[in-house]
Formats: C-alpha cells, sequence, structure tokens
C-alpha cells in the first residue's frame, strides 16, 4: 500500500509506517500545493492520503477521486499524539477502500 503524509502531518510519523510505502507530500514534491491539487496528483501514485485536516472531506469530492482518505483526529497534531492513533490506523488501512474517508480519532 503506498500512502502519502498531507504537508499537514508531522513527517516523523513516517518511521512508524514502515510496513508500507509511505512518503510525504514534500519526499515527492507536492509540498505547498493546495489540498484539491495534491488529492488529483496523489491518486495517479497513492492509495492513502494520511491528513490531520479535518474539514478536507466537506472541501474536496473524494469520492469522485481514485485514492482512499484517513483523518487523524489526536488530542493533538503533536506526534505523540497521533502516534496514540497507530493501533487504529492500521485498522483503517487494512479496510480503507478508493474514494472512501475514515476518520482516526482518540475519542
Amino acid at each position: 500500500m503506498k500512502i502519502l503524509l498531507d504537508e499537514c502531518v508531522d513527517w516523523r510519523l513516517l518511521r512508524d509506517l514502515e510496513r508500507y510505502d509511505a512518503r510525504s507530500t514534500k519526499q515527492v514534491g507536492l509540498d505547498h500545493l493546495e489540498d484539491g491539487d495534491v488529492l488529483r496528483h496523489a491518486a495517479e501514485t497513492f492509495d492513502v492520503l494520511l491528513t490531520v485536516d479535518k474539514d478536507l472531506p466537506q472541501q474536496q469530492n473524494i469520492a469522485a477521486l481514485n485514492i482512499g482518505v484517513v483523518v487523524l483526529r489526536g488530542r493533538s497534531t503533536r506526534l505523540s499524539d497521533l502516534r496514540e492513533l497507530l493501533e487504529a490506523l492500521h485498522d483503517a488501512l487494512a479496510t480503507i477502500r478508493r474514494g472512501e474517508v475514515r476518520t482516526v480519532s482518540w475519542r
């Protein structure tokens, strides 16, 4: 599975995703693009976009794209809080489909 970490996700989370082919937007040259452009480019190469942008699913038509989106909702966007979500994230990644949005939350 190929995963893209959105610009708003701490890149150090990549270290916890070693079982996947995971990259950051900066690594693939998609940093500083608008959300819609990132999604369109990412859908050509990646299976899933990880983001902490809770508004992204309402702002973009994910169902029309060839990529799944997982929204991470930790206590904050700090790496330590995102790491608390790893077990649930792995579960979500095991079943997510393209065009689908999943939210992984600490609550």
